[in-house]
């Protein structure tokens, strides 16, 4: 299945939490997630994901570094490029630059955080994807505030 739509969650005040909890229902349903994001946000996330259930352990792996046995079997990654062989064909990234191959991706979901440059950033991925001639669905979490 090709790439059609970008699923863009903005105002996202925890995007940490909110990845967490869409980690969460992805390793229940048994999808391979592919999580792109800074490094720093990344280390937040990979700390968050062993402690966001109290019983409940979301399983990951950060790439590249893990053996590729381990990751193949390990539903969660955790990445600072969307460029990583073999990679879960389902992407979610929080503020990392937009993938460069979007051919290799079945489904992509962006979430954007509330700090401006964030937005800025974000709305620069969104023009991106509009120019490749992608769908964009969107959510405003920060709609549901007001």
């Amino acid at each position: 299945m090709a790439l059609n739509e970008v699923e863009f969650h903005t105002g996202v005040a925890d995007p940490v939490g909110f990845a967490c909890r869409l980690l969460r229902k992805a390793a229940r349903q048994g999808a391979r997630v592919l999580v792109t994001a800074p490094e720093p946000l990344l280390g937040e996330l990979d700390r968050a994901l062993w402690t966001f259930e109290e019983r409940d352990f979301i399983p990951h792996v950060r790439v590249p570094g893990a053996r590729a046995a381990v990751a193949a079997r390990t539903p969660i990654w955790l990445s600072g490029t969307a460029h990583v062989a073999d990679a879960p064909r389902l992407v979610l990234n929080l503020g990392a630059e937009a993938p460069g191959d979007l051919t290799l991706l079945e489904r992509l979901i962006e979430v954007v955080a509330t700090d401006p440059d964030e937005v800025d950033a974000g709305r620069q991925r969104w023009r991106g994807y509009k120019a490749a001639g992608l769908a964009i669905k969107h959510h405003n979490a920060g709609a549901a505030r007001e």
